[in-house]
């Protein structure tokens, strides 16, 4: 399967910084939506399948961990990238540990945003393979 296949959900309060990675994510061949909280999300979520979901830590009303605690019981094949221009050790522990597949800082760098997107989904291709 194709990266234009590969559906990917941004989720970020910033529009800027939501608007700048998902063109990004486009000119890199992924099919991209997004929205600006975590609530928005798992309701375009109930609609919509996809592959990756790459969200803010820092948002209003739902924070990222809320956020990935429920991506992980309602569809736990999702994978979650987080991103955070204020993290630490604490809550890269707290998200990996919560079933994000990495944890990014911002500002998000281009080719490790590649490298981690290409690992996440040859492991999926491959756990399917299996």
């Amino acid at each position: 399967m194709g990266q234009r296949n590969r559906r990917v959900l941004v989720v970020d309060d910033e529009e800027n910084a939501r608007i700048g990675l998902s063109k990004i994510l486009e000119q890199e061949g992924y099919r991209v939506d997004s929205v600006a909280n975590g609530q928005e999300a798992l309701d375009f979520l109930q609609r919509q399948s996809v592959q990756v979901v790459i969200s803010d830590l820092q948002m209003p009303e739902m924070n990222g961990m809320a956020f990935l605690r429920e991506i992980n019981r309602h569809y736990p094949s999702t994978q979650v990238i987080m991103v955070t221009a204020h993290g630490g050790v604490e809550s890269y522990l707290e998200a990996i540990h919560l079933g994000a597949y990495e944890y990014i800082n911002k500002p998000i760098r281009l080719d490790e945003l590649r490298i981690v997107m290409d690992k996440m989904l040859t492991e999926k291709r491959v756990a399917k393979a299996n």
